[in-house]
């Protein structure tokens, strides 16, 4: 077991679908996933019910919308604006940007801060293999719109496949460079379809920090507490500056600081994504029981381990990215 991380500053993850216009290969099978009916999905006011729990007894400082694809789901931005006036900190969203460059300038509007881009591929071809399917140049001008609409910083999150996309680290890192975005590299999770790529394609932080090494000049930030990302200033060849992040939850995990949570589409209350299981706490919201939902965030919090054993039974699109 890990020290429970103490409540205050809790990070909340909070998926609004597990639907997703895309198949990417680590995330959702081919096949699909089993889908939540529409009447076990979380509604905007059961949302809403929990995120007041956590800020009043546990000063909730992180909001992040994810999916499947939050985008797809109807008045999104009515949840944004709620949360919004909720005061939290920091309010951020995930998206594959498909629909991004529509949306961003609402987004903004509805009190948005900042978004998260996933984009694995810079050649048309590997992203429509990867994602089975997806649109690149929608991703890209979704990129371009986040930031002029001012969603700020837009972090770019990219899974590196050894043999699939591997090559485009250099490419993916000027790209971000150059359009003011910053980098991170995830490293794939033997999670749902991910594991089965995992004996071919994993390639570790260190692998992929040695090969930028080669044409780029990286320096160690400071990271904030409880991070995710070990983060790096990088230079490229032509001096221009940026930041490039890795998130290393195989070859180094970050268990000891971790106050992460995160609560699936229809409700069930997630302590860490490589455990299995969850606390069912759609029930406690409707009934509007927070000392419950007190009580379970504790347990969940306690239930944190730094064996780095993958439990985790499901799809990505199902718990929420």
């Amino acid at each position: 077991m890990i020290a429970v991380p103490t409540p205050r500053g809790l990070s909340l993850r909070i998926s609004v679908t597990d639907r997703c216009q895309l198949r990417c290969r680590y995330c959702m099978p081919p096949e699909g996933i089993p889908l939540c009916g529409r009447e076990a999905i979380l509604t905007y006011e059961d949302i809403v019910a929990l995120v007041v729990c956590l800020r009043d007894e546990f000063g909730l400082a992180k909001v992040r919308i994810t999916g499947g694809e939050p985008l797809v789901r109807p008045g999104i931005e009515r949840l944004i604006g709620r949360l919004t006036d909720l005061g939290i900190p920091d309010l951020a969203l995930t998206t594959n940007g498909l629909r991004l460059a529509e949306l961003a300038p609402v987004l903004k509007q509805a009190g948005l801060r900042r978004v998260n881009v996933s984009l694995d591929s810079l050649s048309p071809e590997t992203f429509r293999r990867l994602t089975g399917g997806g649109d690149l140049q929608a991703v890209q001008a979704g990129i371009v719109a986040a930031l002029d609409a001012g969603l700020r910083p837009v972090k770019l999150n990219a899974v590196l496949i050894r043999g699939i996309n591997d090559a485009e680290a250099d490419h993916l890192l000027d790209f971000a460079i150059d359009h003011d975005c910053e980098l991170r590299f995830i490293e794939l999770m033997p999670i749902g379809p991910g594991a089965r790529l995992l004996p071919d394609g994993f390639l570790s932080s260190d692998a992929v920090r040695r090969r930028l090494g080669a044409h780029f000049t990286l320096t160690p930030i400071a990271s904030e507490t409880g991070s995710s990302a070990r983060r790096y200033g990088v230079v490229n060849t032509e001096g221009n500056r940026g930041a490039v992040g890795f998130i290393s939850s195989c070859s180094a995990p970050f268990c000891a600081e971790c106050s992460r949570l995160r609560v699936t589409a229809d409700g069930r209350l997630i302590g860490c994504l490589a455990r299995d299981g969850g606390i069912p706490i759609r029930g406690m919201l409707r009934a509007g029981d927070a000392k419950a939902i007190g009580r379970s965030t504790r347990q969940v919090l306690k239930g944190k381990t730094a064996d780095r054993n993958f439990e985790q039974r499901m799809a990505m699109a199902s718990i929420g990215g």
